[in-house]
């Protein structure tokens, strides 16, 4: 049957999807993101849902006391709640141009280093340490959020001396960065402090600092090491338990335990025994829960997508002529890597425990909405690509989109 519309002129339905000639603000940034990091990143969002509701109920039991029982699934229902609020989060950062991206990272970086400073005298502990600071139903983790935001800051500042060599924003970048440092010591918490640290170094190493001054900060940091091993006897504790096996090892005894158990293939969904044993099932050692339930070919599986993400964005920042989107892009795609390799390791006890999350995977609001709003700024970053600017196909001839790095 046809459509007439007034006239007498027939219609046709209008198409549900996008054309590469639509010029809303959907139908720029469906044509011009980066679908294979998009992927990549939906697919780790979904083994974590996976991965937590396999130690949800490790985790519930272990926690359920005399006054109050966790239901089996409590800890996948909360993880689908902060997947709800995580993926428009992602969604909406990725819309972002590059000046207003800019703006956001510096006004975070100043509000999360302020809210660093406030954590010890009004944040909540756990495990020796004081990281949180405790809103209504959610419990707040600036050092999370701090960096996202500080690698976007740093990313600017470095970009500024390579246009102008007499900017002094090495210097300052690298103040900001001993501040974050010192307020993250004073928790402690050794393991963000290294990993930021890292990030900062790579950056500045693209950035053109010398080798000389790289070797001066790397022994830096070594004695730093060494000085919050004979100041913090929690830091002191981890290290001693790492290199000789004496003291309380029962966390990561168990965490390998689950692999033996799981072997190549896993016990199978649900059918995990040795999970119930093991603390922090569902965040610092969901990897572990992982291999029990779903073999080591899982783990190399879930190593494989950290890795396909690591490496496509810095196959992205290398074809990138603003330094700006290249050491930004750069320093989130080290941040990712190294996060999910620290995790990882520490589960198969090549590190010391360091109550680091792996990204996407675990469990926990903070670190979720963080690792998302990451997410999101490496997506509106590679959307500057050459290759990924899409064409608009208009009759005959063909016009380039507008980049998403509007002036």
């Amino acid at each position: 049957m046809k459509i007439s519309a007034p006239g007498g002129r027939n219609t046709r339905p209008q198409a549900l999807a996008l054309s590469r000639g639509d010029r809303s603000i959907w139908g720029r940034w469906f044509w011009t993101i980066d679908k294979t990091l998009l992927i990549i990143i939906f697919a780790l969002i979904a083994a974590g849902i996976v991965a937590v509701a396999a130690a949800s109920p490790a985790a519930a039991r272990r926690l359920s006391g005399s006054s109050f029982r966790y239901d089996d699934l409590y800890f996948l229902y909360r993880q689908l709640g902060w997947v709800a609020l995580g993926v428009p989060l992602m969604l909406a950062t990725s819309m972002l141009d590059v000046r207003t991206l800019k703006r956001v990272a510096v006004a975070g970086t100043v509000l999360c280093l302020l809210a660093l400073v406030l954590v010890p005298f009004i944040g909540g502990g756990a495990n020796g340490a004081t990281r949180w600071i405790q809103l209504p139903g959610f419990q707040f983790q600036p050092s999370e959020f701090f960096k996202p935001f500080f690698i976007i800051t740093t990313a600017w500042l470095l970009s500024l001396k390579v246009e102008d060599g007499s900017l002094p924003t090495m210097q300052i970048s690298a103040a900001v960065l001993a501040m974050a440092i010192i307020c993250l010591i004073a928790q402690p918490d050794v393991g963000q402090s290294a990993l930021i640290a890292a990030v900062w170094l790579v950056q500045a190493t693209l950035a053109g600092l010398s080798l000389t001054i790289i070797g001066i900060l790397a022994a830096l940091g070594v004695v730093g090491l060494i000085g919050a091993y004979f100041t913090l006897d929690h830091f002191a504790a981890r290290i001693d338990k790492f290199l000789t096996g004496a003291g309380d090892t029962f966390q990561i005894d168990k965490a390998l335990d689950c692999f033996r158990a799981g072997g190549w293939l896993g016990t199978g969904p649900g059918e995990g025994r040795m999970k119930f044993r093991l603390p922090e099932a569902q965040t610092d050692y969901i990897f572990s829960v992982i291999g029990e339930e779903f073999g080591l070919v899982a783990c190399f599986l879930l190593a494989g997508l950290f890795m396909g993400l690591v490496v496509r964005a810095l196959l992205v920042a290398m074809d990138e002529d603003d330094p700006f989107v290249f050491l930004a892009t750069a320093g989130l795609a080290t941040q990712f890597g190294l996060q999910a390799s620290i995790n990882m390791m520490v589960n198969l006890s090549l590190l010391p425990s360091k109550g680091m999350t792996l990204p996407f995977i675990s469990h926990g609001g903070s670190s979720f909405l963080a690792i998302s709003l990451g997410a999101g700024l490496l997506l509106a970053l590679t959307r500057c690509n050459p290759f990924l600017k899409g064409q608009v196909w208009n009759g005959g001839g063909a016009a380039r989109f507008p980049t998403a790095r509007a002036a």
